[in-house]
């Protein structure tokens, strides 16, 4: 009985001991995670990430993470082939392969959301034009043009959607007119535009995009997707 006693304690105690060293490697591979995600994505900031599951040893020595959390700051993107700043980047990625000697980590698939302003999206704008949240899921335009030796200034509500992956396309559901000639296609040309977004990560692909009042949230998603190395 003393025996079992003694080696229920050695086990005990070999766990804890197990745990706590499982816990400072995971620590460590997060902040070295951090540094590679950070030269590779080319960053201001250092990410914040959290290599989720338990033992984590095991499955570094597998090859293969279970889940990672990422959140990423100072993204920068290109839009309309101009530089727009990503508010914040946070994803989920799953099956984390580390290859070439833990150089390079590629994430079987991955789910995250980022959000752009309005001001850094005008940005991108080849059009001197306002933005900014109209409710309901709707982006408000505004925008001048010149009408027959005069200037009229229109605000429209418009549809934020998606096409092929990459791209932000920027409609509005209904321009007043009043009447007179020509004025809404002169509107929709200063209003309606198209913006390819390049810049995330590669592999992540945007699946949708909703108005908020704090700006445009972006969901990406992905496979192989590929953090560093």
């Amino acid at each position: 009985m003393r025996a079992l006693r003694t080696l229920l304690i050695v086990a005990v105690v070999l766990g804890g001991l197990f745990t706590l060293v499982d816990r400072l490697a995971v620590a460590a591979a997060e902040s070295e995670a951090a540094d590679r995600i950070r030269a590779a994505q080319g960053l201001t900031g250092t990410p914040d990430v959290s290599i989720r599951g338990f033992p984590f040893l095991t499955q570094a020595l597998g090859g293969t993470l279970d889940r990672v959390d990422v959140a990423m700051t100072g993204v920068e993107a290109t839009a309309g082939g101009r530089t727009v700043r990503v508010g914040e980047l946070s994803a989920e990625l799953h099956g984390v392969r580390l290859e070439n000697g833990y150089s390079r980590a590629v994430a079987g698939s991955a789910r995250g959301t980022a959000r752009i302003s309005y001001e850094e999206l005008r940005k991108a704008s080849d059009n001197d034009i306002a933005l900014g949240y109209g409710g309901d899921g709707k982006l408000k335009v505004t925008g001048s043009v010149e009408v027959l030796g005069r200037t009229v200034t229109r605000s429209v509500l418009s549809t934020v959607s998606v096409v092929d992956g990459d791209t932000l396309r920027v409609r509005a559901d209904e321009v007043p007119g009043e009447g007179i000639p020509g004025i809404e296609e002169l509107v929709r040309r200063r209003t309606d535009f198209d913006r390819e977004v390049k810049g995330f990560p590669a592999g992540l692909r945007i699946q949708k995009v909703e108005a908020t009042p704090d700006g445009l949230k972006i969901t990406v998603a992905g496979g192989n997707v590929v953090l560093a190395g």
